[in-house]
């Protein structure tokens, strides 16, 4: 599990599928209300509050995202209704959670240097893996596809990502808007042309 702080109001958390098969939670659970996931958010405000002091005293808004085969970023804001303390039915104990679910089709994997990109291409090409996009950010480089480049095996094509980087909290948005694209289509078969 990765936190980071949006806003002052506002935290992001990545959770992996490894995060939550630890926690004895499958995929679909998590759509579900069972006691386990309200334990798991429980946990994930906790660690929050410990990590980086945000501390919701109150209702929360909660966003969660699938993203396949990587996992799932969840954005959790403090929301802005007001609630009266003095309320006899009200419990701070209990925190409210208004969730909105959304899945996306991208898959950003990140690789701390340009060695592990090659060999990473040459890795997906012997799968028959030929698209993507290869985009520099803060020192990183990031791999993108959506789930039409995935051909044959998902999970061999999600081990190899995983063997030469880490699934990515940062979102394809925030890359094509503030990072350099340096290969836009085919960056697996344009690495492979380039770097034999």
């Amino acid at each position: 599990m990765r936190l980071e702080r949006l806003a002052y109001d506002k935290i992001k958390i990545f959770l992996t599928f490894d995060d939550l098969k630890d926690r004895g939670i499958s995929k679909e659970e998590l759509w579900m209300d069972v006691p386990k996931v309200h334990d798991l958010f429980r946990e994930m405000i906790l660690e929050a509050s410990r990590e980086l002091g945000f501390d919701p005293d109150g209702p929360v808004v909660v966003e969660v995202f699938s993203l396949p085969a990587q996992g799932m970023v969840i954005i959790v804001s403090k929301s802005s209704e007001e609630v009266d303390a003095d309320d006899e039915s009200f419990d701070d104990s209990y925190i409210e959670l208004q969730i909105t679910l959304g899945e996306t089709e991208d898959i950003v994997y990140e690789c701390a240097d340009f060695e592990d990109v090659i060999q990473l291409c040459h890795r997906l090409n012997q799968l028959g893996v030929t698209a993507g996009q290869l985009i520099a950010f803060l020192g990183r480089y990031y791999l993108h596809f959506t789930d039409h480049d995935l051909l044959g095996d998902p999970e061999s094509f999600i081990a190899v990502l995983a063997e030469y980087g880490q699934s990515s909290h940062v979102t394809i948005h925030r890359l094509e808007e503030y990072g350099k694209m340096i290969m836009k289509n085919d960056a697996v078969k344009q690495m492979i042309t380039f770097f034999k």
